[in-house]
């Protein structure tokens, strides 16, 4: 069950700005309408292959990323629509991609599982439970041996934990002090298997201070809390401290993918995580606050509606790929450019 709120989590949580709160809410509004917007696609077949949905998590994407900077690159998960779109991939461009159009930010051929844009450094989208560590590990290295101030930031969930690839990489990242900001996304289930039921350990942050390396924990359903989290050990991963392990603790409301019954839960325990949703618990607290009204929430909302309209119109409009390039960028042809 969800763990319950004590006054210690207000205390602790950092006061917001008001115009800095709203943005916050509205990176996670954006994230959970394309999602739902997403799922219905899905369902009409206009979205085809797999598709994993990040409703329930947006705080961790929307808060984390507000600590990167330009420069930093983010590795992520086959979940990986929201950090997509937080760090400044067009909607259009994701929705495009999983139509499958080459407009899309993967020219179509990587779906939503595989979203990847080097103008923004966003090295995936990586379907491989665990894949994307080691592709951290060595942006990372690139990144200290050329002695640039950057952070490599790595999302993966806690499934990832039990693979072999986490193990090299924290050991790598720690030996090498390496920069790198390893953010686990603990929604308590690798597709339908509780953390308890696959691991002797389930205290995520232990495993990797045994790695020499700070660790600790987050609310993961609270986006200032994911935030703050985030500044810390970002900014001590920049000034060459070397990795930072945060452990997000969230949770997802819908299935593992589209495809998936769910018969490992409840519906009551995912009715009593909902009571914390990171969306409407950020919307009343910045309401009691004075911070936001109903009418701004409204012109919100608006604002994304329209932004998520316009992505499935260009999606809808895109093309398909000829079928003569599809070789390309697979295999080698010297009479290409």
């Amino acid at each position: 069950m969800a763990a319950p709120r004590s006054r210690a989590d207000d205390e602790l949580r950092p006061r917001l700005k008001r115009e800095h709160a709203l943005e916050l809410l509205r990176q996670m509004l954006r994230i959970r309408r394309l999602e739902e917007k997403c799922a219905e696609l899905y369902s009409a077949a206009k979205i085809r292959g797999f598709l994993h949905l990040y409703i329930g998590e947006e705080a961790v994407a929307a808060g984390a990323m507000q600590a990167l900077e330009a420069d930093d690159a983010i590795v992520a998960t086959y979940r990986e629509h929201g950090h997509a779109l937080v760090r400044g991939i067009p909607a259009e461009k994701i929705m495009a991609e999983l139509y499958g159009k080459q407009e899309g930010c993967s020219r179509g051929r990587g779906g939503s599982m595989h979203l990847f844009d080097a103008a923004t450094r966003f090295y995936g989208g990586n379907a491989i439970v665990g894949g994307g560590l080691p592709v951290a590990i060595g942006l990372a290295l690139a990144d200290k041996l050329q002695r640039r101030a950057r952070v490599t930031a790595c999302f993966f969930g806690e499934g990832a934990v039990a693979e072999g690839e986490f193990h090299e990489s924290m050991n790598l990242a720690a030996l090498w002090k390496l920069p790198v900001l390893f953010c686990c996304e603990n929604n308590l289930y690798a597709m339908g298997t509780a953390l308890k039921r696959s691991e002797s350990e389930i205290d995520l942050c232990l495993k990797a201070t045994s790695y020499e390396m700070p660790a600790w924990p987050v609310d993961g359903m609270d986006v200032a809390m994911c935030e703050a989290a985030a500044r810390r050990a970002a900014l001590a991963v920049r000034s060459g401290e070397g990795p930072c392990f945060l452990e997000f603790r969230t949770y997802r409301f819908r299935a593992h993918s589209m495809y998936d019954p769910q018969l490992y839960r409840t519906k009551a325990e995912v009715e009593e995580w909902k009571k914390r949703d990171p969306i409407e618990t950020f919307e009343a607290r910045l309401k009691e606050q004075g911070l936001l009204n109903d009418a701004e929430v409204t012109a919100i909302e608006a604002a994304v509606a329209d932004e998520i309209a316009k992505a499935v119109e260009f999606a809808e409009a895109g093309t398909w790929e000829p079928v003569e390039s599809l070789t390309r960028f697979v295999y080698s042809d010297r009479t290409q450019p």
